[in-house]
């Protein structure tokens, strides 16, 4: 009987024992306003790490020297968009702004008098072609008329978006090559005007691989599925990369300034083999810091190197933004945020690059290039 009952003695304390371990922790994370949690495996996208890094920071607002802006967009800007333009580009030392969007014909004029006839020193306006004629015969010559008209009336430069070479057809449905002789009297005109174009050709290569989880822009991709280039609708990358150094090779009297790095940012070994080959080649940096972020030797040494060759430029505009690029071009910071993340899950680092580099891509090169920028407001 004693046995017995003390059996049941042990047996009652080890279940009490068992249900007080168990509920104990529960009830003190209760009492602390906790609820047990069920771990969550986070989406790509929701996946937001916070980094623990501790390192110097120089944040900067105003870019050390003054800078001309080579690729800005601003379509058909009214008189107060132009006013407020003017007062958020002395709060960051941007001189110049040239605006890529300046249309052809009367729309040109509209803008240049919105523009330039407002701040006649700190705006520079491109003209645009206009293909509404385009299958109409002659049309190359009736565009480098129209281009030699636009200048008349206060254009610096020639830009070309990037539907040249992808979307662009002629009405039988045949592509217009990004080297179409069609065009060569108008590449040709802007040598004699000495006018520099700047000419977008194809997107990211990464835009034409398969969209899957090793897209590296995969989630740019998923926000706008719009900018993939699957092989059934556009040509391969290589092939846009073989006519546009072609058509640079072909008008060597001609300056041509490639955006975005000519989209060899993600190979700048690759990207100096063309600059060496081709020596009307330039480049601006617009909406591609992320990729020289993350290579900040590989880029250091590629802006020393190639420092006559490459632009500032930011493209989407948002006076907030340029300061990534201060920081990027001015600073050794390390492992910072990158201020668009569709183009880089990762962070980026500092290249900095002497002063005498800094002030090629600022202002120098873009003052050798552009005609009419009054090169007295800038340093020497």
């Amino acid at each position: 009987m004693n046995s017995r009952r003390t059996i049941l003695c042990v047996s009652t304390i080890l279940v009490a024992a068992s249900v007080a371990f168990i509920v104990w922790p529960r009830a003190a994370m209760t009492q602390q306003g906790q609820s047990p949690q069920k771990q969550q495996t986070p989406t790509i996208d929701e996946y937001q790490p916070k980094s623990t890094l501790v390192t110097k920071e120089h944040k900067i607002e105003r870019a050390k020297f003054p800078f001309i802006d080579i690729h800005s967009h601003h379509w058909n800007p009214t008189p107060e968009e132009v006013d407020r333009l003017v007062k958020e580009m002395d709060t960051i030392n941007l001189r110049v702004m040239v605006n890529l969007s300046g249309g052809t014909g009367g729309q040109l004029k509209n803008t240049v008098a919105a523009m330039k006839g407002r701040y006649p020193d700190r705006f520079v306006v491109f003209s645009n072609m206009s293909y509404d004629d385009l299958n109409t015969p002659g049309f190359g010559k009736r565009v480098a008329a129209r281009l030699e008209e636009d200048v008349k009336n206060g254009a610096q430069g020639l830009k070309i978006f990037k539907n040249f070479g992808m979307d662009l057809k002629y009405a039988n449905g045949e592509r217009v090559r990004v080297d179409d002789p069609e065009f060569d009297a108008v590449f040709e005109k802007c040598a004699d005007l000495k006018l520099p174009v700047l000419i977008h050709v194809a997107e990211p290569s990464a835009f034409f691989d398969p969209w899957d989880y090793h897209n590296e822009r995969w989630e740019e991709l998923k926000e706008f599925p719009g900018r993939a280039r699957p092989p059934a609708k556009y040509p391969p990358f290589e092939t846009l990369m073989a006519e546009r150094n072609h058509l640079f090779a072909k008008h060597p009297r001609t300056n041509f300034i490639a955006a975005h790095l000519g989209f060899h940012g993600n190979d700048l070994e690759r990207l100096g083999k063309t600059l060496d080959s081709l020596p009307n080649m330039y480049v601006d940096i617009a909406a591609v810091l992320a990729e020289l972020g993350r290579q900040p030797y590989s880029a250091h040494d590629f802006l020393v190197k190639y420092q006559d060759r490459v632009l500032m430029g930011k493209d989407i505009y948002d006076v907030n933004e340029y300061k990534w690029y201060f920081r990027a071009l001015e600073t050794r910071d390390e492992y910072f945020e990158y201020y668009r993340k569709r183009h880089a899950f990762w962070r980026i680092y500092g290249f900095q690059v002497p002063d005498e580099v800094l002030k090629k891509v600022y202002y120098k090169n873009a003052l050798k290039l552009v005609p009419g920028i009054d090169p007295k407001a800038f340093p020497e």
